[in-house]
């Protein structure tokens, strides 16, 4: 089983949209006007899908480093309600790489839904 499609809230469908835009570094691929629907690729054969009918979800989304991502985003304007902090030290590889630690912040996005961002680091010497 793989989960295929995630959707989240878009009060307003072009605002959302351009801001996911940004947020993925990719155009969507898709856009239905009526419905109102617009669809991006988060790689893994899972899309995210802007809705207006939809409930807010709370995504996770990978980034290389949340630490830099969350000084970028910020700089932008971007609501950041939690700055990136150590989650989980992964001492086997049960949830992720053994040696690695899970680093989590939290954004708002345009349509003020909170996003986790998400990083897999090797651990910190000391």
């Amino acid at each position: 089983m793989s989960l295929v499609q995630v959707a989240q809230h878009a009060e307003d469908l072009d605002r959302a949209s351009a801001f996911y835009e940004h947020l993925l570094g990719a155009p969507p691929l898709a856009r239905f006007d009526p419905p109102g629907l617009v669809f991006f690729d988060l790689g893994q054969g899972t899309r995210l899908l802007l809705d207006g009918g939809a409930p807010p979800a709370l995504l996770y989304l990978g980034v290389a480093d949340v630490r830099r991502r969350v000084e970028q985003l910020r700089s932008e304007g971007v609501v950041v309600e939690a700055d990136a902090r150590v989650v989980f030290a992964h001492d086997d590889a049960t949830l992720g790489p053994a040696g690695t630690d899970e680093w989590m912040a939290f954004i708002r996005d345009s349509e003020d839904n909170l996003v986790g961002l998400v990083s897999r680091l090797p651990r910190a010497e000391g």
